[in-house]
């Protein structure tokens, strides 16, 4: 609890309070306008509130996010190497892309796709006639 208590949070904790009020007061002001008739002012009257549970929402989660990181966390299972060597950890800290050769698609029985010639037929056709329309294709 001592983190939440450092002068970055009070600033967090104030701009939280100040924004709930503030949202809340100009929620209450658009009710008032729309009383006089302005109906316009009705959505305004939700979209404040809103607002303000947004605010409280995103305070509340990074209050829990600062308090699950002052927790310890459990050691980390270590996994004995077969050679002999240092000892190596589970999970690494840093985890690397993978990268993936790309490669066209084959069918996985080695034949060609005929629809798939099919359609590329049809479209060097209307590659090959910029004029044309697809209805005017001879396939």
């Amino acid at each position: 609890m001592q983190r939440l208590r450092t002068p970055a949070w009070i600033v967090r904790h104030v701009a939280m309070v100040v924004l709930v009020v503030a949202f809340l007061g100009l929620g209450w002001w658009q009710v008032t306008r729309a009383a006089g008739g302005n109906a316009l002012s009705f959505g305004y009257a939700i979209e404040w509130p809103v607002f303000a549970g947004f605010v409280v929402f995103v305070w509340w989660r990074e209050v829990r996010h600062a308090l699950r990181a002052e927790r310890k966390r459990p050691a980390e299972p270590v996994a004995a190497d077969p050679a002999g060597r240092e000892p190596l950890a589970a999970t690494p800290a840093v985890r690397r892309p993978v990268r993936v050769a790309r490669m066209p698609a084959v069918p996985a029985d080695g034949t060609d796709d005929g629809e798939l010639a099919e359609y590329n037929r049809y479209l060097s056709w209307l590659n090959a006639n910029p004029g044309a329309r697809p209805g005017d294709y001879p396939g």
